[in-house]
């Protein structure tokens, strides 16, 4: 099957982009392409084979193509559950094409999304741990265990290929259907939805409070349509770089939308319309005390942006951390002075909204059914998977092509 590869060299004779700037020299420089690699395999009775529609480009997925993470994190933890060469993509709606003889729960010819999760279950650990009995999937204890190596969810393990790719086997836990009147634009967003869901009704804010979103691609795009369809009367301001995100954002019913820079810029803005009382020190940037914002949602996790997120919080406020980024030192003072939570939200797994106990995703695929949410218009790139070099270079300058989301159709409709 046709799939793009990251980890594994260009092939002798491959023809290659020549690069045009110092974003393209580094993409090129990474092992990354097109390839002819074996069919996606049913690694269990109880796996299904399915055949991606559309598969999302997830933030870490770029950054790790991009070549985004350099030498400075070349001790990140992360690196011991995932297993090099693989092929990425765990944002994926797609239609099941065939059932291993003890799969359940789907149909062939049904669309699902996939919960991308390696736990427990989909490598044949029985019982299962206490993590994945709790529904915490992200905590899974099993992510190196098991009938596959070390990964955490497919899309980073070398032996269960992700959904850049033409097929896609998973096993039947991890396929969730898709309601007929959700189509496969809105569909291939529970994915990151699911994870911002999940960082909000973990740490949610006061009623009738003023969150902030730091960052307006895809995880902060979805935490502030969390945000207005759970909590309606808690006001949201978003912190955007790019002019596609901010609208996107104004549409989707922030109450300010704040340009990214100058970041004096923010902390000045963000203290304005929540109320908060701003002191300048020696040097640097000026802390809000009284704040007046309860939570910031940081979807970027950059020392820059955690420094801001500190400086503007209320007094006992909360810092959550969604977003991956390279690390680097910033001025935490504001987190003891303060008396400030810094929470990390890892994914999601089985969530209670509503007084209802299910999957993420499934509450996602509810929610965009009942029209309390809605992503139109989010995904605004796709691309063929011949066409990687365009998709990356759209992310690459997104204040250029104006991208969102972008998406791969490693399967287009009519061909």
């Amino acid at each position: 099957m046709k799939a793009l590869v990251f980890g594994a060299p260009p092939e002798p004779g491959e023809p290659r982009p020549v690069p045009a700037d110092e974003a393209e020299a580094r993409l090129l420089a990474n092992p990354f392409g097109l390839r002819q690699v074996p069919d996606a395999r049913l690694v269990r009775p109880d796996w299904v084979m399915t055949r991606p529609i559309l598969s999302g480009v997830c933030g870490s997925d770029a950054k790790l193509v991009l070549g985004d993470f350099d030498e400075g994190d070349i001790d990140n933890p992360m690196s011991a559950f995932s297993s090099i060469p693989h092929v990425p993509g765990h944002e994926v709606v797609a239609e099941v094409v065939a059932l291993g003889p003890e799969a359940e729960g789907v149909e062939v010819g049904q669309r699902v999304v996939l919960n991308p999760w390696l736990t427990c279950g989909p490598r044949g650990i029985d019982p299962p741990c206490p993590a994945c009995r709790a529904g915490d999937l992200s905590l899974c204890w099993s992510f190196t265990k098991g009938d596959l190596g070390p990964g955490l969810h497919l899309g980073v393990v070398t032996d269960a290929p992700g959904a850049w790719a033409e097929l896609l086997a998973a096993h039947d836990s991890m396929l969730i259907p898709v309601p007929e009147d959700v189509p496969d634009e809105l569909a291939v967003l529970a994915d990151p939805f699911a994870v911002s869901m999940h960082a909000v009704v973990r740490h949610p804010p006061r009623p009738g409070g003023k969150a902030v979103v730091y960052g307006a691609g895809a995880l902060g795009t979805t935490a502030l349509a969390s945000l207005r369809a759970l909590y309606p009367d808690v006001e949201v301001a978003v912190v955007a770089r790019f002019t596609a995100q901010a609208e996107l954002a104004a549409k989707l019913g922030a109450s300010l939308v704040v340009d990214h820079e100058p970041r004096l810029g923010v902390v000045e803005a963000l203290a304005e319309w929540s109320g908060g009382v701003l002191h300048q020190p020696f040097d640097g940037l000026p802390v809000a005390h009284p704040g007046g914002i309860d939570v910031v949602y940081d979807t970027v996790a950059k020392p820059e942006t955690f420094e801001v997120g500190v400086r503007v919080l209320a007094e006992r406020g909360t810092l959550v951390q969604s977003g991956v980024s390279t690390p680097g030192r910033w001025e935490w003072t504001p987190v003891y002075f303060k008396e400030l939570t810094i929470a990390g939200s890892n994914a999601f797994g089985v969530e209670e909204v509503d007084g209802v106990r299910k999957h993420a995703i499934a509450h996602y695929l509810d929610l965009t059914a009942a029209g309390r949410v809605d992503l139109s218009g989010m995904v605004t790139h796709r691309f063929q998977l011949e066409e990687w070099w365009d998709a990356m270079k759209a992310l690459a300058r997104q204040d250029v092509s104006g991208a969102v989301k972008v998406a791969f159709e490693p399967n287009p409709r009519g061909a």
